[in-house]
This record gives structure tokens, sequence and C-alpha cells, in this order.
């Protein structure tokens, strides 16, 4: 008996299929609509508008997931996902029981800001990795792997909620 959620839609600015650039592997990409943080040199302004965009189903993400046998995960990129934390957590429980992919999520918040908040700890207890923090165009570099500026940390969640304590892990 599957397990009754109220969500079954997001709202995104769309998809990319094979993305080798947001995270590492082969990924899949969702980019949430709508995003309150408007960093300057953002790299996706057209996510802002959280009445932008257009709705797509779960079903539809996943038959897009399940048909590609090169992914080695899934992407929340934006926009903002945890605008729509509740219904990301949602897709990912739902990615998390059909597929065997990571999770990994983009966030203009802090990892201690989103944790404090009860639908976005929800969402982060579903996802693998977080890249958190504002873009800040001062300390933009091109020598970070899957991060745009250096303020930006590449953490661990599945090991820093267990351990109580935040995990970055390290690339290169």
């Amino acid at each position: 008996m599957k397990d009754y959620s109220p969500y079954e839609t997001l709202r995104i600015s769309g998809v990319t299929n094979d993305s080798i650039v947001d995270g590492p592997g082969f990924r899949y990409v969702i980019f949430a609509q709508g995003c309150e943080m408007h960093c300057e040199g953002c790299h996706n302004p057209q996510t802002w508008d959280k009445n932008g965009g257009y709705d797509i189903t779960f079903s539809e993400i996943m038959e897009s997931i399940t048909a590609n046998p090169l992914l080695d995960g899934v992407t929340l990129s934006g926009g903002e996902p945890f605008l729509q934390a509740e219904a990301f957590a949602a897709l990912c429980r739902e990615i998390k029981a059909k597929t065997p992919l990571n999770i990994i999520a983009y966030s203009g918040y802090t990892f201690e800001h989103l944790i404090a908040d009860k639908a976005c700890r929800e969402l982060l207890s579903t996802i693998d990795y977080l890249i958190d923090g504002a873009f800040i165009i001062e300390e933009k570099s091109y020598d970070l792997n899957f991060r745009g500026s250096k303020n930006q940390r590449f953490v661990d969640v599945s090991e820093s909620l267990q351990k109580g304590v935040l995990i970055e892990k390290i690339f290169g």
C-alpha cells in the first residue's frame, strides 16, 4: 500500500537529463521555481519568480529518471528547492524507494538554518548531500568542484544528521 502524500506535483523551471556539472557523476537535475535570495550574479535568475515555470507531476519525473540507466544521481537545484520542502521530500522518498540514486540539493540557505525548520529538516533527511550558502559574487571561483563561491560547503547530510555535527565532503 502506498503512503499517502498530499504532494504529487512540483513547480519547476525545468529539468536536465544529463548534467555532469551539478554534482559527481551523470545527474538528473530538477530546477525548482521560486527563490527569495536574488543573489547578484545568480546562474539561474529565471527561476526567481515563484509564479514562473510550470507544474510537473512526480510520475513524469520518475518516468524520466528511471528511463535513464546511466544516471548516478539526482540534483535539486533552483531557484530554491527548500521553498517547496515538503513536496521535494515526498519526491525524494519516492526516488529512494525506487532507485539506487544518490540525491544532492543546492540551497542558498545554510545547513544550520535549514535544520531549524521542520519541513526543511524533513527534506534534509531524504537527501545525501547539500551544497549550502548563498552565491557571493566576490567569492566566485572556477576552482571549486560543484560550488560557485568559496563560502559554499558540500555537506554530507546523512553523516551530519547521524553525528549531530556538520560534516563537509571534500572533492579534489
